[in-house]
């Protein structure tokens, strides 16, 4: 039974998302985007055949697994813009650790005005990192990881949807500074998007999103102690 899991929702997985990254390439827009679509395909499929949550837990695992790998090759963009963050290493120390507090900051006070305590809180607190560095930080904290998946799934759709509508608001000239926002705000849904704008944008946001998961990385034990 565990292999039959295995070889069906893992294909049933990969298989929406080509489908919705294909409904996307001919119809771009925030809400087809696949990290949208995809989950909502998912959560269908489960419903109608009545699958649980850990059978179907059981057969997508090894995909799960892959965020390991995939957090280290984060390094690879830092490495490739190296020369960028030595030279504009004041601009992104501050708008990384800024983006960061305001973002904790604010997944704190949403959650105090839902009601919402403890393990759901501590899932909340990183919804603005990118899926690998956000599930290491909720589970180093207290939170419920898969559940920060969510979040942050919801996060970087809205994010990147949002981001989109205060460009046209903000006078933000600079790539750096359209970049920034949208790796901040909405991690990697906002490196695509901003990949759409710009070239330039969407290295600072892709370079962003890195930056400020490893700031939340590092700082979660620190985050655990005080929060305990």
């Amino acid at each position: 039974m565990p292999m039959i899991h295995l070889v069906l929702w893992s294909s049933v997985t990969i298989g929406f998302y080509l489908v919705a990254k294909a409904f996307y390439r001919r119809m771009p827009r925030w809400w087809t985007t696949p990290l949208a679509i995809t989950p909502l395909l998912v959560i269908a499929a489960i419903t109608a055949f009545h699958v649980g949550y850990p059978d179907y837990l059981s057969g997508t695992h090894w995909l799960i697994a892959l965020l390991g790998p995939a957090t280290v090759a984060f390094a690879v963009p830092i490495y490739e813009q190296r020369a960028l963050i030595r030279r504009q290493w004041p601009v992104l120390a501050v708008g990384v650790v800024v983006g960061t507090i305001t973002a904790m900051g604010t997944a704190w006070v949403l959650a105090s005005l839902l009601g919402l305590d403890g393990a759901l809180r501590l899932s909340l607190l990183p919804r603005s990192t990118s899926t690998p560095f956000a599930m290491t930080v909720s589970g180093d904290i207290g939170g419920v990881p898969d559940l920060t998946a969510v979040f942050v799934v919801f996060t970087g759709v809205f994010g990147a949807a949002l981001g989109e509508i205060l460009l046209r608001w903000m006078p933000l000239r600079s790539g750096l500074a359209r970049g920034a926002l949208f790796g901040v705000g909405a991690h990697g849904a906002g490196v695509a998007k901003a990949q759409e704008i710009g070239r330039e944008e969407g290295t600072v946001a892709a370079l962003v999103m890195v930056l400020v998961g490893l700031v939340n990385v590092l700082i979660a034990p620190l985050l655990a102690y005080f929060l305990h």
